[in-house]
């Protein structure tokens, strides 16, 4: 809807004809990013609102089918920049289904060590962004500090902190180091302790609880109308997380319970997402621990992915041989396929159509931010302007999800 349709649609039935049409962003920190939402309201209570998007549209979906493959991984990355690796198994997953490739059990684990780490990664910038947003500056300091040690772990694996392109179509871009396990491992030790100073802090605040408590009220039959997904859904009362109600990736060899809670409101939503930092280490843990036997991390389909070392004869045969896959492409058979996964923001997936050549006839990408922004105004009509704030970031919207 453009400004000009928006400022001439009519006032809500009944209203006051006073009505103040009111921007909030694309400017504006509470947004997180450059959301425009044009506010209608009656002092300082909300009439309605509508989002405004397209302040950040780049046009990835369309930039894909000019690409190969592989090329499309990294523009995975920049869809969802604080959860990229989700966005990499998602393509990934889609991708191999048209293949028909089977990744090693040992490359599964390490997916979805990957995975949680950038789930937990998500929910950190969430917790620190939101509460910095309602009362609390600190939190956002101290969640940074754990979120830097995850961007040091990404970076020892993939060699980039954020936009990583690690989980490839065919496995991962290459072996982790020696060490990067155990360091996996000492940091979900150190982070539970974390996870607890954050509540002392945050639980008990009378500022902080009486900002979120009954506030952005949504009904589990509004938030599955509205196509609401993840932690948002889960707060209303609806107990569904497709990680294990549809599992992929060998989730349905971990044991971790899916919080719920039936307050709908943005304090429910805090909460759900405070469980699921701890339910992530718990699968990190299992996944460690579990490991399973082998040497390879990859599918053994050497069109499509770089051979195991040993069958590379020298180091300058393997370059040759990766840059070819990445530059010249690798043909997929016709056909179209859906894969979809429970990334932070919640339900993600993605549409891939083949014509049977080395570049996707089409890539549709269905991220969780666009859908929840439909329920802003469900949340937000008759609350104060002020609440809004505390809503968008309860909602936890990612503008690379919403303008792709």
């Amino acid at each position: 809807m453009t400004t000009r349709h928006i400022l001439e649609a009519p006032i809500a039935e009944g209203a006051h004809d006073q009505h103040m049409i009111v921007n909030m962003g694309p400017q504006h920190p509470a947004t997180h990013g450059v959301l425009r939402v044009v506010v209608e309201l009656d002092g300082e209570i909300i009439v309605r609102l509508y989002p405004d998007l397209g302040y950040l549209h780049t046009g990835i979906e369309k930039t894909c089918e000019a690409k190969f493959y592989h090329q499309v991984v990294p523009l995975t990355d920049r869809v969802n920049y604080l959860d990229p690796l989700s966005n990499n198994l998602c393509y990934s997953l889609a991708v191999e289904k048209l293949l028909g490739l089977e990744i090693p059990a040992k490359g599964q684990y390490l997916r979805v060590i990957l995975a949680e780490l950038s789930r937990l990664n998500s929910h950190l910038i969430w917790l620190g962004t939101h509460a910095m947003d309602i009362v609390a500056l600190t939190i956002f300091l101290y969640t940074f500090r754990e979120r830097e040690d995850i961007l040091r772990l990404f970076e020892a694996v993939a060699g980039q902190r954020m936009m990583t392109s690690y989980i490839r179509i065919g496995g991962v871009s290459m072996e982790p180091p020696i060490d990067f396990f155990e360091r996996v491992d000492q940091f979900i030790t150190r982070l539970p302790e974390s996870i607890q100073e954050y509540e002392n802090l945050l639980t008990g605040n009378p500022i902080f609880r009486n900002r979120l408590k009954g506030v952005g009220y949504l009904s589990a039959a509004n938030a599955v109308a509205l196509g609401v997904t993840g932690p948002p859904l889960r707060a209303s009362g609806v107990d569904f997380a497709v990680r294990r109600d549809i599992p992929y990736s060998g989730y349905e060899k971990f044991q971790f319970k899916v919080p719920t809670s039936n307050d709908c409101d943005c304090w429910a939503r805090y909460e759900v997402r405070l469980i699921e930092m701890y339910e992530s280490i718990k699968i990190i843990r299992q996944a460690l621990d579990g490991m399973p036997e082998g040497a390879s991390y990859t599918a053994d389909a050497p069109k499509i992915v770089l051979p195991e070392r040993e069958k590379m004869k020298t180091q300058m045969e393997a370059l040759i041989h990766h840059f070819k896959i990445v530059t010249e492409g690798f043909a997929v058979p016709a056909g179209e396929v859906y894969q979809d996964i429970e990334a932070g923001h919640g339900q993600t997936g993605y549409y891939v159509v083949s014509d049977g050549t080395a570049k996707p006839y089409r890539v549709h990408m269905r991220y969780p931010s666009f859908a929840t922004l439909q329920a802003l105004n469900t949340m937000c009509a008759g609350r104060m302007i002020a609440d809004a704030v505390a809503v968008i970031g309860s909602i936890d919207i990612v503008l690379g999800e919403i303008d792709r």
